[in-house]
């Protein structure tokens, strides 16, 4: 039996790059991660394959990187003068967070760096990734009407992209920092 559009489902899970099969996040023996399904919380192509589960079910999914993080796009690296950085103490691979055109929160990872510029990289750094996800499916439920009106587990808002507890979260460890796995805030 599919899971139905706007259930909260919890579940656990290991993530790994398919290239090279390096455990690239995992929350097992922690909480679940829960979010409501057809909300994009999670990877269009994780989504789309835990909608065919059911609540007890296990499975491993793998996901193209076009339906994860995208492709890896070289002129999404760009070079910008140093000064911008001001009072930042610049580690190579490091993880940075500004601030877009739109007022939307952009991660950046510093690729490199001299006494003039920095070269940064606005790509996901799961970009260009095949994935594979062990999931085990562990509740399924109807979402209240207060998660489906915020489309936050548990109904209420709260800053950032969700990377806790109560909205479910999915980190990757770059430079020893947690990062959101999403592009469009959300995780997984």
């Amino acid at each position: 039996m599919a899971i139905e559009t706007n259930s909260v489902v919890s579940m656990q899970y290991e993530l790994k790059d398919v290239l090279t099969g390096e455990v690239l996040d995992s929350n097992l023996d922690m909480e679940p991660l829960s979010f409501i399904l057809g909300k994009g919380h999670i990877i269009p192509g994780l989504e789309s394959e835990v909608a065919k589960l059911a609540q007890g079910d296990e499975a491993v999914i793998e996901v193209k990187a076009a339906d994860a993080y995208g492709t890896y796009d070289e002129e999404a690296v760009q070079t910008l003068p140093k000064e911008q950085f001001a009072g930042v103490e610049l580690v190579q691979g490091m993880t940075l967070y500004g601030q877009g055109e739109n007022g939307e929160t952009v991660q950046v990872t510093v690729k490199s760096f001299d006494d003039e510029s920095v070269d940064v990289d606005f790509n996901h750094p799961l970009a260009g990734k095949d994935l594979s996800f062990s999931i085990s499916i562990t509740e399924v439920r109807q979402a209240t009407e207060d998660e489906i009106l915020t489309g936050v587990v548990g109904g209420v808002m709260s800053g950032g992209c969700g990377c806790s507890s109560g909205g479910g979260g999915c980190h990757t460890q770059e430079s020893n920092e947690d990062s959101c796995c999403s592009s469009s805030g959300s995780c997984c």
